[in-house]
C-alpha cells in the first residue's frame, strides 16, 4: 500500500450481510472482528463496511472508534438515509469520513450494463448527503460504483458540484479513479 504515497486512502474491509447461521449477531462479528482490528498498523487509515442495519449499534460504533477505524457510510436502498446514520450515536469513528455510494445493483442492471452515462437521477440523494458531510469537521472520502446511478465518475463531479455550491470555503482534492473516488 506505501507505493501509492499521498494518494492513499483507507482500506476498506467490506463485509456483506451475514445471517444468522454464519454470526449470531453483532456481538458474535465483533469477538471475532476486535482482535483484526488490534493488528492493524496505526499508520495507515481503515473503515469498515458491513450490510446489516440491525449492527449499526453503539457496541459496534464504539469498536471501531477505539481502534481510529472510520464506519464506511453506506448509500443501499436497506441502509439509513444520511442524517439518519447521527440520529442514534456519533457515527464518525475515526479523523475522517468514508462514504459509499453504491446503489440498487438490481435495479440498475434491469435499466443497463453499459456504464457510460448517467442512468438513474440521484441528484437528491447526493445533496442529502452534501447537507450532512459539510457539518464534518474531518475530511471525507468518497467512494462512487457504477450501480449508484449508472456512471461514477458523473457521480463524483455530480456530488462535487453539489458540495462547491454549499460549502465553496471548503478546499476539495479529488481524483476520479475508475468506479469513482473523490477525496
Amino acid at each position: 500500500m506505501d507505493c501509492l504515497g499521498e494518494e492513499l486512502g483507507p482500506l476498506v474491509f467490506q463485509f456483506g450481510f451475514f445471517n444468522n447461521s454464519i454470526f449470531r449477531g453483532v456481538t458474535d462479528f465483533l469477538a471475532r472482528l476486535r482482535p483484526f482490528l488490534k493488528k492493524l498498523p496505526k499508520d495507515h487509515k481503515f473503515a469498515v463496511e458491513i450490510r446489516n442495519k440491525d449492527w449499526l449499534v453503539l457496541q459496534f460504533v464504539e469498536t471501531l472508534r477505539e481502534h481510529g477505524i472510520a464506519l464506511a457510510l453506506t448509500d443501499q436502498s436497506w441502509m439509513p438515509r444520511p442524517a439518519q446514520w447521527f440520529e442514534k450515536f456519533d457515527p464518525i469513528t475515526a479523523d475522517f469520513a468514508y462514504v459509499r455510494w453504491l446503489g440498487d445493483r438490481k435495479d440498475i442492471e434491469a435499466k443497463t450494463k453499459v456504464w457510460n452515462k448517467l442512468v438513474v437521477d440521484r441528484s437528491t440523494e447526493l445533496t442529502e448527503w452534501a447537507d450532512v458531510l459539510r457539518k464534518l469537521k474531518v475530511p471525507v472520502y468518497a467512494y462512487a460504483n457504477n450501480h449508484f446511478a449508472g456512471y461514477s465518475p458523473a457521480t463524483v463531479e455530480m456530488f462535487r458540484n453539489l458540495w462547491g455550491k454549499q460549502a465553496p470555503e471548503v478546499t476539495t482534492r479529488y481524483r476520479v479513479a475508475e468506479q469513482g473516488e473523490l477525496f
